[in-house]
């Protein structure tokens, strides 16, 4: 047993606006790698070869600096998970982290998640998909450039497993307006009430602030449905609107915050 009459080394633990960073800075020794360097020049993601073992996948798309990735990867050992941003910036923090946390079950990419889905996911191979606060581009003529479209969508759904997992959150109310507008054509869909159990003071860096700015976030968990084919998803996103709403400029400042 320790003898608790010496002293004891301190507890490395990360905090961010006061709120901790999931498990600890290790030793060095124990130190893992997160880095996924590039996507494979053919084919998709083999999660057997990536992760060495065959287990559960979670995507986050827009990981930013990998919070939820992080407390994810730390609290379900079980599961193997990957975060990407088009930041590279971010993924180096996010790395940083993962690495420092000896987090096996972990790996962080820079790269564009339609992108990823579209080219390097199997179809089915997924069991989760998680987006949080996506970017909801204020300026009109970056509007084309808005993640959550019906065909993304249709892609996430591709990517899931049967009944799998997507979850989305924004504080943005029209980005919410219009995702609940869209999204029940893919998934069986249900808004959230309150914040999350496992981390009610927030997922990710950007939760975490609106917050503490008061501001309303909205949150909801869909599964995929399971009478839905690919091809059909991908034909009705046809059908379906595009991501024309009022961003609300104000929200600006909550964005180079976080």
């Amino acid at each position: 047993m320790p003898d608790d009459s010496l002293p004891q080394p301190s507890r490395r633990i990360e905090r961010e606006f006061g709120v901790p960073f999931a498990g600890e800075i290790l030793d060095p020794a124990q130190w893992a790698q997160t880095t996924l360097k590039k996507m494979p020049e053919t084919g998709t993601l083999n999660w057997l070869e990536l992760f060495g073992r065959s287990a559960p996948v979670v995507l986050d798309l827009g990981c930013g600096n990998g919070r939820f990735a992080i407390g994810s990867a730390f609290s379900r050992r079980a599961h193997d998970h990957l975060g990407i941003d088009t930041l590279p910036v971010v993924i180096r923090y996010a790395r940083k982290r993962g690495n420092q946390r000896g987090l096996t079950n972990l790996r962080f990419a820079v790269g564009g998640a339609h992108e990823l889905l579209e080219r390097w996911i199997e179809p089915g191979s997924v069991a989760e998909i998680h987006c949080y606060h996506p970017q909801p581009y204020y300026d009109p003529a970056q509007v084309h450039r808005r993640l959550i479209t019906p065909a993304f969508l249709a892609l996430v759904h591709r990517s899931l497993i049967p009944g799998g997992l997507f979850v989305v959150q924004t504080d943005n109310p029209g980005y919410w307006k219009y995702i609940r507008e869209v999204v029940e054509v893919f998934f069986d869909f249900h808004e959230r009430i309150g914040r999350w159990s496992d981390t009610p003071r927030g997922r990710t860096r950007r939760e975490i602030i609106a917050m503490k700015k008061g501001l309303p976030i909205f949150r909801g968990t869909g599964t995929a449905k399971l009478d839905l084919t690919a091809e059909s998803a991908l034909h009705l996103a046809e059908s379906l609107p595009a991501p024309v709403f009022n961003a609300d400029r104000r929200l600006r400042d909550l964005d180079r915050l976080a």
